[in-house]
């Protein structure tokens, strides 16, 4: 069974820094492109970053120069470094892996930015 499980979130304040953490089970995690995701109360879901599986690595305009994505494939897992945040990153943030026509999300992890 795929699994996609999602940690690091939190209670930040306005400049702060987490690192959101996504551990891939049940999948060859080398062969997905794996993408962080995130979700405001009310808003739609947006993409915030991208880590393809031939290395290149992509961003939301919002948070270029602040957040940075990283994958570990010995250890199935993705990473969010999230620093420089603002209220505005408040959210649900979400992991995605997607191959071909395969696609699987993860429950999501909650990031407040607030004082």
């Amino acid at each position: 069974q795929v699994q996609l499980v999602e940690s690091g979130g939190g209670l930040v304040q306005p400049g702060g820094s987490l690192k959101l953490s996504c551990a891939a089970s049940g999948m060859s995690f080398r062969i997905y492109d794996t993408f962080w995701y995130r979700q405001a109360p009310g808003k739609q879901r947006d993409l915030v970053a991208g880590s393809r599986r031939s290395g290149t690595t992509n961003y939301a305009d919002s948070v270029k120069g602040r957040f940075t994505i990283s994958r570990d494939n010995a250890k199935n897992s993705v990473y969010l470094q999230m620093n420089s945040l603002k209220p505005e990153d408040t959210a649900v943030y979400y992991c995605y892996a997607q191959s071909g026509s395969r696609s699987y999300w993860g429950q999501g992890t909650q990031v407040t930015v607030s004082s």
